[in-house]
């Protein structure tokens, strides 16, 4: 019985204890950042090489990948 008076008397202290010190600030948390859309992709006529659409250069019979590509094909 002594034993468990005891313990009780240290519970309430710690709890006292914890609850009259200042918290620490908790760093903000920040919204995640939406992911990037995927970008759309088309393959190269000429050398079969995927890319970017925005990246790719259109040309009469298709896309490419560089001015080189294009010149080479469509000539």
């Amino acid at each position: 019985m002594k034993f468990l008076l005891i313990l009780v008397v240290v519970l309430v202290g710690v709890w006292l204890w914890r609850t009259s010190r200042p918290s620490s600030p908790k760093p903000d948390r920040q919204q995640p950042q939406a992911a990037p859309q995927p970008l759309e992709m088309v393959s190269c006529a000429f050398c079969s090489v995927h890319i970017p659409s925005v990246d790719a250069i259109q040309g009469k019979q298709g896309v490419y990948c560089s001015a080189e590509h294009l010149h080479r094909a469509e000539r």
